[in-house]
């Protein structure tokens, strides 16, 4: 019996539905016309989201990748709606975030004669994705759906772009999808030798003062009980990047912070006093290490990562370990060594309760019945425990947030972290919540940040969504202000904004909100925008010249933290 046939764009509908994909993001033109109009029969089993911008449509898919492990999806259109990718292509590729990017391009008659929205897709997204591949034939459209999502989502996760004419969409050709499960040259899951596991924890077993770094590779690959287990069988300090916060409960006992220029200080310092440094599914980012010169020289390193990329770029390892952060913690649990690590972990406390002393005394130079950026989330982890998920913006309120929210709740803490794109937060938080309706979602923003993708207020209102906002307004781009401050005189160019009224716009799009400027209204403001049964705006205008501290200035040791 001949098979019947269909279209390349149904060709496309049809296997996203093989891969069970159940949301995409998107807005439609000309050039991906066709598979809008094969999604219009689909509409029943495949849910649209209309953002108002292409930014919006991947951040968005950013947000619903990270909260729900699976593989964000994206339509556009050819020339600015692929252009408009970039920069979630981008943010994307470096904090390994799974993303399929379905793009429409002109005919293939057209390609290379700059025609009317044509863009070179595959040469601009090449740098900032795992893989990309142009379509021109109706016949390749599902083996190339199929090996995107393979890759996208093995391995160390990523963005992959399918740009697709539109000829090879109108023209016919017979279904028949099979799931990608392998690709040529392609080694997603590492198979490291034992003897560079024991030599690991001989290292471990013997020291003194070991200190284990976390990233979100724990997170990527689901292993937050064995990393649990891990740390309770050897007592190990343990410190986390931006990105690894709730992998490891902060209320847990051995959770020592966030490392980083604004991480804490413990964290920071004892980076240059331990005498083994395990790192495990993170990368040494240069926002961690400060001048990697003077960076943990005394202590001999253990790095574990599922990229072979990041072992010895940056720093040298004594052992490194091409390995899963889940398949290597659970190697390591049957070689490591029962143990407390009492003394040493005192030092951590001590270390912490020196912090508070010094940021207490910094809060007291400022007005207190006015709110500050702290105020509102520590507020906001006692109202919910520190298990809501919470999207985090770029800027001061970002490094506040990390470091006053506790994330006692795993895949919980979502924001942009390799390339710090402001505007990221409201349209990740619309596809955090769409991947995890049941789940509580706060956006954090600046009023700077929230302004770059305001307009997917109208994504929010158009359907439905559920998020809570919370606007931290000081009047400023507030850590360019804070370098401005502290490192160019104060001349503040540029820096001042001139706000809107936040409540009315967000009215406008018939969101309910409130705005707020006293300390005496905080806790009750919080109540009511987490007991709102939708979408939620608050606004807190808090101190203008707010500073972030800890700090480590730029080119500096770790040991170097700036308090005041």
């Amino acid at each position: 019996m001949q098979q019947e046939k269909i279209t390349g764009a149904q060709a496309v509908i049809s296997a996203l539905l093989c891969e069970s994909v159940q949301t995409v993001f998107g807005y439609p033109g000309g050039a991906i016309m066709p598979i809008y109009d094969a999604l219009y029969d689909k509409m029943d089993e495949l849910n649209h989201i209309l953002v108002r911008h292409e930014q919006g449509a991947i951040h968005a898919a950013q947000g619903f990748a990270r909260v729900s492990g699976e593989v964000g999806v994206v339509f556009a259109t050819s020339g600015p709606g692929a252009t408009n990718l970039i920069t979630g292509l981008a943010d994307a590729y470096i904090d390994s975030t799974p993303v399929v990017c379905i793009i429409g391009q002109v005919t293939s008659k057209l390609l290379g004669t700059d025609a009317f929205q044509e863009t070179d897709v595959i040469g601009i997204s090449m740098p900032i994705t795992k893989w990309n591949y142009q379509v021109t034939k109706a016949s390749e459209i599902a083996p190339t759906i199929a090996k995107a999502f393979y890759l996208a989502k093995s391995g160390r996760p990523g963005p992959v772009v399918i740009d697709i004419t539109k000829d090879a969409q109108f023209d016919q050709t017979t279904f028949d999808y099979k799931s990608c499960l392998n690709v040529r040259s392609y080694a997603p899951s590492p198979q490291p030798d034992l003897a560079g596991f024991i030599k690991a924890a001989e290292l471990i077993n013997k020291a003194k003062k070991p200190y284990l770094l976390i990233g979100q590779g724990i997170v990527l690959s689901k292993a937050e009980e064995e990393l649990r287990q891990f740390v309770e069988k050897t007592g190990l300090p343990t410190a986390s990047t931006l990105l690894g916060l709730g992998a490891l409960p902060n209320n847990h006992a051995n959770f020592c912070g966030m490392l980083g220029m604004h991480g804490d200080y413990a964290a920071n310092v004892k980076t240059n006093e331990c005498d083994v440094l395990i790192a495990i599914g993170m990368r040494f980012d240069d926002r961690v290490t400060g001048d990697v010169s003077r960076y943990a020289k005394q202590a001999k390193v253990i790095h574990i990562d599922i990229d072979a990329a990041e072992l010895n770029k940056i720093i040298k390892a004594e052992v490194a370990i091409h390995a899963d952060a889940k398949y290597a913690l659970q190697t390591l649990m049957g070689l490591v060594e029962p143990k407390q690590h009492t003394h040493w972990l005192e030092e951590f406390r001590l270390g912490k309760d020196y912090e508070q002393t010094q940021l207490a005394k910094n809060k007291q130079l400022h007005d207190s019945t006015k709110i500050m950026m702290e105020d509102a989330l520590k507020v906001l982890t006692e109202l919910t425990g520190g298990e809501i998920v919470v999207v985090s913006d770029v800027g001061q309120h970002q490094m506040i947030t990390a470091r006053n929210y506790a994330y006692n709740k795993n895949n919980t803490n979502i924001t942009s972290g390799g390339l710090g794109t402001m505007g990221f937060a409201l349209p990740a938080a619309i596809g955090a919540k769409l991947g995890s309706p049941d789940q509580t979602v706060v956006a954090i923003a600046g009023d700077a940040g929230f302004q770059m993708n305001i307009q997917e207020l109208g994504t929010i209102m158009q359907s439905d969504i559920g998020v809570k906002m919370i606007i931290l307004n000081n009047s400023f781009l507030g850590m360019v202000r804070q370098w401005q401050q502290l490192f160019f005189e104060k001349r503040y160019s540029f820096t001042e904004m001139t706000n809107p009224n936040f409540v009315g716009i967000a009215q406008s799009y018939n969101i309910p909100g409130k705005k707020i400027s006293e300390q005496t209204e905080l806790r009750e403001a919080i109540v009511e925008l987490l007991e709102a049964p939708g979408a939620y705006l608050l606004e807190i205008i808090v101190e203008k010249e707010e500073n972030v501290y800890p700090m480590i200035p730029t080119g500096a040791s770790v040991s170097e933290v700036l308090l005041n």
